[in-house]
């Protein structure tokens, strides 16, 4: 890979996020707007706090999120996916709001760091990402802060 080549993230999801996606534009629930928030439930080792992180990579892959020819073709070959989501995927751009606190700030259990709000279709796509990048930023920043004091 050439170091001006990004790395399409895309398809690194759960298989589950594209069968949603497929079954709301099955029902018609493609441009519902839905909401979702990024939190988690409980400090380990009983720290009182974590420091949010992640942000910048989170609105980094919501920049870049596409779905190439490949990536069409591979899923087509799945065979569970209509053409109307397919071509949906083809010409996808997130559309929806980001609303997040900014990296660093201290955060506590069920406070959402980042919520989501988008179309169905795009919240979901961006669910696994967003929970896998914040969710382990966070974690790494959090320990660095505690190093350090």
């Amino acid at each position: 890979m050439k170091t001006d080549q990004k790395l399409n993230m895309t398809m690194l999801c759960d298989f589950y996020e594209l069968t949603m996606g497929n079954g709301y534009l099955k029902a018609g629930f493609q441009d519902r707007i839905t909401y979702f928030d990024v939190y988690f439930r409980s400090v380990p080792d009983g720290g009182g706090y974590a420091i949010a992180a992640g942000l910048d990579q989170l609105i980094d892959y919501i920049e870049d999120l596409h779905f190439d020819q490949q990536d069409i073709a591979y899923l087509r070959g799945r065979g569970i996916f209509c053409e109307e989501f397919l071509d949906y995927l083809a010409n996808f751009h997130f559309s929806g709001d980001i609303y997040a606190v900014p990296e660093g700030t201290p955060v506590f259990p069920k406070e959402p760091m980042v919520i989501v709000r988008a179309p169905a279709i795009e919240a979901q796509l961006l669910e696994t990402f967003a929970l896998l990048t914040i969710n382990h930023q966070s974690l790494i920043a959090t320990k660095a802060n505690r190093i350090v004091r």
